[in-house]
């Protein structure tokens, strides 16, 4: 591996924290006008395809829905992914590496895991800071130095940090919902289409139909709004945590370049939750990605580093 220094941003550790504090208000915001669509969505398809017994019945769904998934968005995710825990023993330098970010953060250090797959990448789940795990694959160590793999942990804790963890999970479970309830009227909406239609006439099943079509667009959109604004604060987070904005901006470069030769589309409803998008897919995929585009976020993390004062040291840790 060849030897990386690490560059001060203007920001300290405390400073860092005041800033952290700001994005996560807006964060939580967000948040709430996201969930809040994306319930009245839900809401309306099963309105629509139940009348008031299946408004009451999407209702209960979204109660259960973000009961498991903010006690299990954890464990869930691991375990689609087949991550394995990885012990001390196995690897003290990482747990080093994530120890001392987790501390620069003001967190408590997370559980490691490791996905054994060669497609480069890393994400990060749990409710909040207390119950939180970082992933990643056997690829990413096998690709990135050591300034680079602190740049993509510090990222992953960054998400943690501004609870975007949880958000991730929820939204894409809600958004799942509906694109599948919308699915299933196409095989099974003849209630839909025909419900108190000698009433209503044509107006009632074009606007049944209306909605047939827009809600899992919909529910996509409002996704895919928050996926990328996220990205885009762990990734100022993050080059905030580690020093060095230009390691992050390597990182995503390589991680682009190996998920383009490597796709992994093992549970693509999770591709969202993954430093760089892990599925393959061509311009108007592009379109639809969970994730802004990487030359976009290597500029922003170029100007950030730009903007900081440059102060080379020689690296902390020798790599195991």
């Amino acid at each position: 591996m060849r030897a990386g220094e690490m560059r001060k941003t203007s920001l300290s550790p405390e400073g860092t924290r005041g800033g952290g504090f700001g994005h996560r208000l807006g964060n939580a915001l967000r948040t709430t006008v996201l969930l809040a669509g994306l319930t009245a969505l839900l809401l309306v398809v099963g309105e629509r395809l139940g009348g008031p017994q299946g408004l009451v019945v999407a209702g209960f769904f979204v109660v259960v829905m973000n009961f498991t998934s903010y006690w299990f968005s954890d464990r869930i995710a691991l375990a689609m992914h087949g991550a394995q825990p990885l012990e001390y023993a196995e690897a003290p330098w990482l747990h080093a590496m994530v120890e001392r970010l987790a501390t620069r953060a003001g967190m408590p250090k997370p559980r490691i895991y490791l996905l054994p797959i060669r497609t480069p990448n890393a994400f990060a789940t749990g409710r909040n800071p207390e119950h939180a795990a970082v992933a990643v694959t056997a690829g990413l160590m096998d690709i990135l130095d050591q300034r680079e793999l602190e740049g993509v942990l510090a990222h992953e804790l960054a998400h943690v940090k501004n609870r975007d963890t949880l958000i991730g999970t929820v939204a894409a479970t809600l958004a799942g919902v509906i694109s599948y309830a919308a699915q299933m009227l196409f095989f099974f909406g003849g209630s839909l289409l025909s419900r108190d239609d000698d009433e209503e006439g044509l107006g009632h099943t074009l606007g049944n139909l209306g909605v047939l079509l827009v809600a899992p667009i919909a529910a996509t959109l409002l996704q895919l709004a928050v996926s990328r604004s996220r990205e885009y604060g762990a990734d100022t987070t993050g080059a905030q945590l580690c020093g060095d904005p230009d390691a992050l901006a390597d990182a995503l470069l390589k991680l682009e370049r190996g998920a383009e030769l490597m796709p992994y589309d093992r549970a693509p409803a999770t591709s969202h939750l993954f430093i760089v998008n892990p599925l393959s897919g061509g311009a108007i995929m592009h379109l639809f990605s969970t994730h802004p585009p990487i030359v976009e976020r290597v500029r922003r993390l170029r100007e950030m580093s730009a903007l900081s004062p440059r102060a080379p040291r020689p690296w902390r840790n020798a790599w195991a």
